[in-house]
């Protein structure tokens, strides 16, 4: 293990370095090497054309010193690459773009912070009953992140790569996330990603932003190992269907399948989801859907929502907030949960937007219930978040966030639990 975290702290530190040498110089820079490389070609091409004309010894010497001259001159210019942001080693037609952010978090809770995560945790926020109201002070700089994309031109397209890491790795209550963590690694090639990145099933167009890491529940939040297939009809729609990695225990994936529109004024998604969940040998297949969709009120102001149904779900994932399957003697249980999430975005100008958001999702049982009478009264009935958060820009590649929100917990047996926090976030973006 310490051999790996090295490893990785190298691979990181080595990502910085190359960054630092090549984005240290200008977009004009670049320009001008571009440029530069565009007319030594050209008189690679005269020199060439000329080298095969009869000429004297050493007329011809020179000739061949000067071609070599420009040849080396071409292969160490380094380019600017096809993707926004990136270069292009000498040699290679491979765009590379490395980026990230440095963040800190400073967050105020006025109620009783849940276990297990310094941001929002509404389904294990602590019940009114059972602990006291008492208030916390969080600084960290865990959700710092950085990554590196490629794309490679190829006979069907561009061959596309992402690797992502952030610093925000669970590793018990004990030591509360501070280990390096991979969120993203995958390729792309001609309709078919093979790896980890978020799951088919998750509709991120229409997930409000929050300066909270988490965000409201009611929504997907998920990044499974998967094998999908994109198919785009622009003059249809984008129809993907994946295989995604089990939930916890379970022995065979999870099936994905969607659809998106995209319209003027907006677009509208659909989504349904097979998965199997197991617990202690006893197996059992749900089922979940969702819709989502986005509306553009003005030109800055975006209205989004989205609603999910899932039942049970052992990661907590396909629909944050949802109970866990549970074992009701040889019987596993499902609750059936519904989510909501709505958000209204707004962009006052290039320094200042915002975001209004609320996120709620409700079990469909009941007192005296199976599931209920297995899972116990503490299991969550009902559970609502809201956010109303700022960003401002001062300066390029400088965001400052500020955020109040708040939350309620209720269980089957009808105690509650209150959420009430502040959440201000410094960030500084890199490429």
């Amino acid at each position: 293990m310490k051999r790996s975290s090295l490893f990785l702290a190298l691979m990181a530190a080595g990502l910085c370095s190359l960054s630092g040498q090549v984005f240290a110089q200008s977009a004009q820079d670049f320009n001008d090497m571009r440029a530069e490389l565009k007319a030594l070609r050209a008189e690679l091409d005269q020199l060439k054309a000329k080298q095969a004309q009869p000429a004297p010894a050493a007329s011809a010497a020179a000739w061949n010193e000067r071609l070599d001259t420009v040849e080396l001159r071409q292969k160490d210019a380094v380019v600017l690459g096809d993707v926004p942001g990136s270069f292009r080693l000498p040699g290679s037609e491979t765009s590379i773009r490395v980026y990230g952010f440095a963040e800190a978090n400073l967050i105020k809770d006025f109620k009783s912070t849940a276990p297990g995560d310094n941001f929002s945790n509404l389904p294990e926020q602590p019940l009114a009953s059972t602990h006291p109201s008492t208030g916390k002070n969080v600084l960290t700089g865990q959700t710092s992140r950085f990554g590196f994309e490629t794309s490679t031109p190829m006979g069907n397209g561009a061959f596309n790569t992402k690797i992502e890491a952030d610093f925000y790795g669970y590793c018990g209550s004990e030591c509360n996330r501070n280990r390096l963590r991979l969120r993203h690694a995958y390729g792309e090639y001609a309709g078919w990603l093979i790896g980890q990145t978020w799951s088919t099933f998750m509709d991120l167009d229409n997930l409000p932003e929050t300066v909270d890491f988490n965000g409201p529940p009611g929504a997907t939040s998920r990044r499974p190992v998967q094998v999908r297939y994109t198919w785009n009809n622009p003059n249809l729609a984008k129809f993907q269907f994946a295989l995604e990695e089990p939930s916890d225990g379970a022995h065979s994936p999870n099936l994905v399948a969607r659809v998106d529109k995209g319209f003027d004024w907006g677009a509208l998604n659909a989504r349904i989801l097979s998965h199997e969940q197991r617990v202690d040998g006893a197996s059992k297949r749900g089922f979940g859907f969702g819709v989502g969709g986005s509306y553009k009120l003005t030109g800055s102001a975006t209205l989004m929502a989205q609603y999910t149904q899932v039942d049970g779900d052992g990661d907590g994932a396909y629909l944050v907030g949802a109970n866990y399957p549970v074992l009701d003697g040889g019987t596993l249980r499902l609750d059936r949960a519904r989510g909501v999430v709505l958000g209204l975005s707004n962009a006052f100008s290039e320094q200042l937007r915002g975001t209004i958001s609320v996120g709620t999702v409700r079990s469909t049982r009941r007192v005296g219930d199976a599931y209920v009478s297995a899972y116990g009264l503490e299991g969550n009935e009902r559970l609502t978040q809201w956010h109303i958060g700022m960003y401002y820009l001062p300066i390029k590649n400088v965001e400052l966030g500020t955020e109040l929100m708040g939350g309620r917990r209720t269980t089957f047996g009808g105690d509650t639990g209150n959420l009430s926090r502040l959440n201000l976030q410094a960030r500084y973006i890199f490429n």
